[in-house]
């Protein structure tokens, strides 16, 4: 499988008026072709930071990025990015949203409104494109988020904790959703989440990052059926995976606070 996105020892230190924050420390990642990557660790470990270093907005200090084999220094056309929050524009529809990085780009919006189409159909947002923000649910907005980051058929998708603020049902129905969208696109995606038992039910690899500053913990394939089946979460394969990873993070953090050096103020993870 060719690697499509390969992070190399990559570092980032943030300054500070109290002085310089370290928050990535030498960590690596592959993600190949097609592949379903997600990220995990305790809260504030820089799964947020790493992955903001691959849309090329915030460049890493240290270590190298590439996607596609091209350096990360700056936004790409061919790398698409779905946020915690849909960040939709409030004095637009949801059809003007969707449509708002193609006129960015200045591209032609009558090459895509059959790809649009499909794709508002596909999350079963159709007849809902001259809505405002304020009149969709948390859920129909990260729906047409996704819509819009697919839009211009970009080659990878970072995801970072896009569910996080829903209700868990919604949540797993959005989770469901994606996974059918992936098998469909076959897109490249690098997903950070806080929760375990979403990293494990949708990725192929888990990566897990140590506390702060975050750095390579443990990788872990999963072995679980594709597509996955209806029930899949309540198998004790599933349970075993999630308990090993949860295990392998609650003993990061007790590592480091023997050490007195751990930073985080929260640790939602094992929750």
């Amino acid at each position: 499988m060719k690697d499509v996105i390969v992070v190399d020892n990559v570092s980032k230190v943030y300054a500070s008026e109290r002085g310089p924050v370290h928050a990535l420390d030498r960590f690596s990642m592959k993600v190949g072709e097609g592949d379903f990557v997600a990220i995990v660790g305790p809260s504030g470990c820089g799964k947020t930071t790493l992955l903001w270093g691959l849309t090329g907005l915030h460049p890493n200090t240290g270590g190298k990025a590439t996607i596609l084999g091209k350096p990360v220094d700056k936004p790409r056309r061919d790398v698409g990015i779905i946020f915690q929050q849909a960040n939709l524009l409030p004095w637009r529809s949801l059809i003007q949203n969707i449509r708002f990085p193609l006129e960015i780009m200045k591209e032609d919006l009558s090459k895509y409104e059959e790809r649009i189409k499909e794709l508002i159909e596909s999350v079963e947002l159709t007849g809902f494109d001259n809505h405002y923000p304020r009149e969709l649910s948390g859920g129909m907005q990260q729906r047409a988020s996704i819509v819009r980051a697919l839009s211009y058929d970009p080659k990878v998708l970072l995801m970072d904790e896009p569910f996080g603020s829903l209700d868990a049902y919604t949540r797993d129905e959005m989770d469901t959703l994606l996974l059918e969208i992936w098998k469909k696109t076959k897109k490249t995606i690098a997903f950070v989440t806080h929760r375990i038992e979403e990293a494990v039910y949708l990725a192929n690899r888990v990566y897990v990052m140590t506390p702060r500053p975050g750095s390579n913990s443990a990788e872990f394939d999963i072995d679980l059926p594709r597509p996955r089946p209806e029930g899949i979460t309540t198998t004790k394969k599933y349970f075993d995976i999630v308990t090993e990873i949860k295990k392998r993070i609650v003993s990061d953090v007790e590592k480091q606070k023997e050490e007195g050096v751990y930073k985080s103020q929260a640790f939602s993870t094992v929750t």
